[in-house]
């Protein structure tokens, strides 16, 4: 499989790339992103063969479809780090929580959180790269919350990388931040800036796409790449889970081989949504993608009226902090499917210089096609939370915002896949404050929702806040570059 550009090639970079090439270097041309030219399909009888297989050899079966250039043994080693996921039988548990509802438990990884999904596995591809090639790599990411620990995590005492991590200071839940300024290998850096996601993934962005800064980091014999979703690595293991879900249900006879099903998938930056999108477009039986947000509704604007506009929002910090996030990249890889790299092109430059873009009538119902969405509030969420620990399911804040999308959107009386992407004891705060009691720190927040409804707190989180501070470093946005440059 090759890979091409979302905005076309402008000249100075290969017209196709190979996998590698796109995860050791994912910038494209005219700061677009990496897609593959052609998706592999998969038919019933694929399928069908995999309906009882372990999660790990369902990863082989799709890399092979993919046929990309991973040797056979490094994508086997890095398929066992979900070994030490909580049951290395079922890392990926789905739990029935209506009829016809069931959550797809995406974080019993070591970060608690669904991008141990994906970074836990793509770390030890990506480092295991830069070692055979004997190059030295600067991997970056941004973060809203739980990108940063899972990069930190997978790539801790990596030869041949460093990683720059930065996070909006004040814009994630406190075990988030410890889960960062906490961590001691010394290959890592941690950087939280003044100002909020957006501000921290356009620096990465700029970053990337900067010559200057490649050129100073070359002169330390270092090269660029990225953990965020937008290298395509990260993006080809959020496709397997959604494959996995569904013959899981097909395994336990809810529903029948080729019946559709709704996905509800709460969005920030759209890579869990877009590894559903490609899930359906390589065959798998899914009637739509029902995308949730928080009031930071803009994936609900453009999916509902095709209207992109940051001319008139403002970020607001909510309690599914994650989510908190007006630019989403990985819309990018959508319209460069439905519309085709110069569109998409056009699209995006609206984007950055008009503050944002419109769809033609034409192009929203294609996008309609395979999208709908909604938007749930912090009171809206928090009242989900208390219904369901009464059912005796705990979710967090994100998951939360999915049930509203899965009672208001459904068209059809069709079985629904809810993913969960992080523990609850990630927010325990409001977790708590939805259960009827304010807490006074995190600690306090975990211990009476632990005692009062019998679920358990991970070891890995009640460290944390036994573990001394390692990183300070809190900047203005314009200081990241001489930062990461100290670090290197």
């Amino acid at each position: 499989m090759t890979f091409i550009e979302t905005r076309g090639n402008d000249g100075s970079k290969p017209s196709e790339v190979t996998f590698s090439q796109a995860i050791l270097s994912p910038s494209a041309s005219f700061g677009g992103l990496y897609v593959p030219k052609k998706l592999p399909s998969l038919d019933f009888d694929f399928l069908d063969a995999h309906t009882q297989s372990h999660y790990k050899d369902l990863c082989k079966a799709l890399f092979e479809k993919f046929d990309v250039d991973i040797d056979e043994a490094d994508l086997n080693a890095a398929l066992d780090r979900y070994d030490a996921f909580d049951d290395p039988e079922d890392p990926v548990p789905l739990v029935k929580i209506e009829e016809d509802a069931f959550v797809s438990e995406l974080w019993h990884g070591p970060t608690r959180a669904f991008k141990d999904m994906a970074l836990q596995p793509f770390g030890y591809i990506l480092s295991k790269l830069a070692e055979k090639r004997g190059e030295k790599y600067l991997i970056m990411a941004a973060t809203s919350g739980d990108t940063g620990p899972a990069t930190l995590e997978t790539f801790k005492d990596a030869p041949s990388v460093k990683v720059a991590c930065l996070y909006p200071d004040g814009g994630t839940s406190d075990v988030q931040r410890l889960q960062m300024v906490t961590e001691e290998a010394k290959n890592e850096k941690v950087i939280g800036i003044h100002g909020n996601f957006d501000d921290a993934q356009t620096a990465l962005k700029n970053l990337l796409a900067s010559e200057s800064f490649k050129a100073k980091l070359r002169e330390s014999h270092t090269q660029l790449s990225a953990a965020n979703s937008v290298n395509f690595g990260r993006i080809i293991f959020q496709v397997i889970y959604h494959i996995h879900s569904y013959l899981q249900l097909v395994n336990r006879s809810e529903v029948s081989m080729g019946e559709a099903v709704y996905l509800v998938v709460p969005s920030g930056n759209f890579g869990n949504a877009l590894g559903g999108y490609y899930a359906k477009k390589m065959g798998l039986p899914i009637e739509k993608i029902l995308i949730s947000s928080n009031i930071n509704n803009i994936l609900t604007d453009l999916i509902t009226k095709g209207e992109y506009d940051l001319t008139c929002k403002s970020l607001v910090q909510t309690t599914s902090p994650a989510m908190d996030i007006l630019k989403s990249s990985n819309v990018e890889r959508v319209l460069f499917d439905k519309f085709g790299p110069e569109r998409t092109k056009q699209l995006m430059d609206d984007l950055n210089e008009k503050g944002k873009y419109i769809l033609s009538p034409e192009e929203l119902e294609m996008l309609r096609e395979d999208f709908d969405a909604d938007f749930c509030s912090d009171e809206e969420g928090k009242a989900v939370i208390a219904s369901y620990a009464k059912k005796g399911y705990i979710m967090d804040p994100h998951t939360a915002t999915c049930l509203k999308a899965y009672e208001n959107l459904r068209r059809k009386s069709l079985k629904t896949i809810i993913y969960s992407t992080a523990e609850w004891t990630k927010f325990s705060p409001t977790v708590c404050e939805a259960l009827g009691h304010k807490a006074k720190r995190d600690l306090d927040a975990l211990q009476w929702v632990s005692e009062h409804y019998n679920v358990p707190v991970p070891k890995m989180i009640s460290e944390l806040f036994e573990k001394p501070i390692i990183h300070d470093t809190v900047i203005d946005k314009e200081q990241i570059e001489e930062e990461i440059l100290k670090f290197i």
